[in-house]
């Protein structure tokens, strides 16, 4: 399989996706969400891979979200940056998917490694949602699932303060499950994902089948909210003047918005 913003590749029992644009923080783009969930339904349809490992490049982010430039400016699916396929996939998938977070995961990126069903990180990874500082959000999986892991309070409170949290603040809360030095990252993840190959492939397919039956609505609800509200709300005065003022570091002005 070749890719533009992936790469993807075999050891073994082995298959490991990794997001490819470490310059612009391994942000997923609407071609990079596609080539993620093609990239999984090719491996859906194989059988010499028993877990997935899904990473970023570089050594300084995992992914930091989405970029949204460059869409078509319409509410249909065209004009939505196609998160919810990524999300999908990786949940269809029969395989154990492992996150090996090598950097910041923040916004969209801390919800991919949610989704994915363990997640090892390095010591200096940090975790973050921030999409109401920037006017944005995500009113699904990113809830759902992280009150799952953390409980209804702290994931709350990451939404509604947008904290930063270090690898072991993050696993101490029950967001990740194993931190390691950075050095050891890729031999810690590789020794996790030839454990868990050495398991009954059907058994762990029905163990995760059975794991995802409890939130068979999340995606219903997801692409309501994502696909039908988030562009509206994206074009809205609040959302324009909460990210200029992310990016341009300073407070926002509440005159701006809220009426």
């Amino acid at each position: 399989m070749e890719f533009k913003e992936i790469l993807y590749a075999e050891d073994g029992p082995i298959g490991t996706i990794t997001l490819n644009r470490p310059d612009d923080g391994n942000m997923f783009t609407p071609l990079m969400c596609h080539e993620i969930r093609d990239c999984i339904n090719e491996i859906r349809r194989e059988t010499r891979t028993r877990v997935i490992v899904l990473t970023g490049s570089g050594d300084r982010f995992f992914c930091i979200g989405g970029r949204k430039e460059g869409m078509e400016h319409t509410k249909l699916y065209a004009g939505t940056l196609p998160t919810l396929d990524m999300y999908e996939s990786i949940d269809r998938l029969q395989k154990p998917v492992i996150a090996s977070v090598n950097g910041f995961a923040v916004g969209g990126g801390n919800v991919l490694q949610m989704v994915c069903d363990l997640t090892i990180a390095k010591e200096s990874a940090v975790f973050r949602q921030v999409g109401p500082m920037m006017g944005s959000f995500d009113a699904g999986y990113g809830t759902w699932y992280l009150e799952d892991l953390v409980g209804k309070k702290r994931a709350k409170e990451m939404w509604y303060r947008n904290p930063k949290f270090t690898a072991a603040e993050a696993m101490q809360m029950g967001l990740i499950n194993k931190v390691v030095p950075d050095a050891e990252l890729k031999t810690a993840t590789r020794a996790m994902a030839l454990e868990i190959a050495e398991r009954g492939a059907f058994a762990l397919a029905s163990v995760k089948a059975a794991f995802n039956a409890r939130h068979g609505g999340v995606a219903g609800l997801s692409r309501m909210a994502h696909d039908l509200l988030l562009r509206d709300y994206l074009d809205s005065d609040e959302s324009k003047e909460l990210s200029k003022s992310f990016g341009e570091k300073r407070k926002p002005d509440p005159e701006k918005f809220g009426h």
